[in-house]
């Protein structure tokens, strides 16, 4: 069994993560549990990754959708904080700009602070499955 950092499994989603970077990914070794990041958008501050990484012992870490946390968990969370705006949150996501729509929606609503919230731990409890699912235990 592989043993990680549960942090730099999240910071490794993360990074892949926000902003949508097209060509940056995140392999976890099977063989030390190490974060490698690979990118062709941009230079990396660290070292080199490993010449084998895409087809040497490495898991490619999930992304979002992967994970079911695009716009399903904005459904899901307005179904159960908003309910009697769910069937707008849906409408948003319908048309493209939905997640700036969705955020200014539940800022006038007051919920955006729980909305983090909710998106955090559903990250982190998906990623903590993900890595259970694969055989990595968590320190």
């Amino acid at each position: 069994m592989t043993t990680a950092k549960f942090s730099d499994i999240l910071d490794g989603y993360e990074f892949c993560t926000v902003g949508d970077l097209l060509d940056t990914q995140a392999f976890v070794s099977l063989e030390s549990g190490t974060v490698h990041i690979v990118s062709g958008d941009m230079e990396l501050d660290e070292e080199a990754p490993p010449e084998d990484i895409e087809t040497g012992p490495y898991l490619a870490l999930p992304g979002k959708s992967e994970l079911g946390l695009g716009w399903a968990l904005a459904i899901e969370f307005s179904e159960q904080a908003i309910a009697a705006d769910a069937s707008s949150v849906r409408d948003f996501f319908r048309r493209r700009g939905a997640y700036h729509r969705f955020k200014e929606f539940l800022e006038r609503r007051g919920q955006l602070d729980a909305w983090f919230e909710f998106e955090r731990s559903a990250v982190e409890s998906r990623l903590r499955q993900w890595c259970a699912d694969h055989g990595i235990e968590l320190v």
